[in-house]
């Protein structure tokens, strides 16, 4: 058994969501997809339910590129990302296996050709409504980007930066996804999302993804999270916000402050939610 090729893919906190927003931005955080790309079976092939890794090898021949020489393809898959959670789990696995293909067969890529890839395999297998453009660069560059998932990825970045000084994520998890995202109520909460954009136009990341969790709330009819989200404000978190289209929550806090991430845990814990803890993916630096 051979291993062809290996890649990686992080997952995001969503900044703007771009069905509400028209616009998406995400950024990177330290939890990942690794793939290796092999060409024997391997022992525990990976949950696919959206036929998400058959979509990328289809869009990789779409846009004229070799596959490996193998008889067969098998992807082994390894992941800190629950899945269905809006922690961009199929952004992570989209790119990862781009990059296992990229690494088989010695091709070169940029990083908005792997996004263009990633939005074209996430439509065609149907899990998601706008190809998360804004969750493909995440997943494959650090920073956060402001982008149009209506033009290639070339084109679509509007807005562009990092996140200054050093943060804890703590990632809680309310459970599976029960709310699911409708199209027409994101739009009708389109002027809810117009403050994030607002937001991140005057340079204020953490206000954007406040009033960017308010509005997603709003669209999902997820009242608990937003209140879950005011009470983290309260126990002294900088920024809280659903993450993607729920149920998972986010919150940003100051890695100094230790005493607030652990009176976060020890209040949330108890209540079965399960946190954890990681930071802003800054890349290799």
């Amino acid at each position: 058994m051979a291993v062809l090729g290996r890649g990686e893919g992080h997952g995001s906190i969503t900044i703007l969501h771009a069905l509400g927003a028209g616009y998406g931005a995400a950024m990177g955080v330290d939890l990942s997809t690794r793939i290796q790309l092999r060409d024997t079976p391997v022992k525990n092939p990976p949950e696919d339910d959206h036929g998400l890794l058959p979509a990328v090898v289809e869009s990789w021949k779409e846009a004229g590129l070799e596959l490996p020489d193998a008889d067969e393809l098998h992807w082994a898959v390894r992941s800190d990302l629950p899945k269905g959670r809006g922690m961009k789990s199929s952004a992570a696995l989209a790119v990862a296996a781009i990059q296992g293909l990229a690494d088989a067969t010695g091709t070169v890529l940029e990083n908005h050709q792997i996004v263009d890839i990633a939005a074209a395999a996430q439509l065609n297998c149907g899990c998601s409504f706008t190809g998360s453009v804004d969750d493909a660069w995440a997943a494959v560059e650090p920073g956060w980007k402001v982008v149009d998932p209506s033009v290639p990825a070339a084109e679509g970045v509007l807005l562009q930066g990092e996140m200054e000084g050093d943060w804890t994520v703590l990632v809680i998890d309310r459970g599976p996804r029960e709310l699911q995202p409708d199209p027409e109520r994101f739009q009708m909460a389109a002027p809810q999302f117009q403050n994030a954009i607002s937001s991140i136009e005057q340079g204020d990341l953490i206000n954007t993804i406040i009033n960017n969790g308010r509005a997603v709330s709003t669209a999902l009819g997820d009242q608990a999270g937003r209140k879950l989200c005011n009470d983290l404000g309260i126990l002294g978190c900088r920024g809280s916000s659903i993450g993607g289209s729920g149920p998972v929550i986010l919150s940003l806090i100051p890695t100094e402050q230790e005493s607030t991430i652990r009176r976060v845990k020890q209040t949330l814990e108890p209540r079965g939610m399960v946190v954890t803890e990681t930071g802003i993916w800054k890349g290799d630096a």
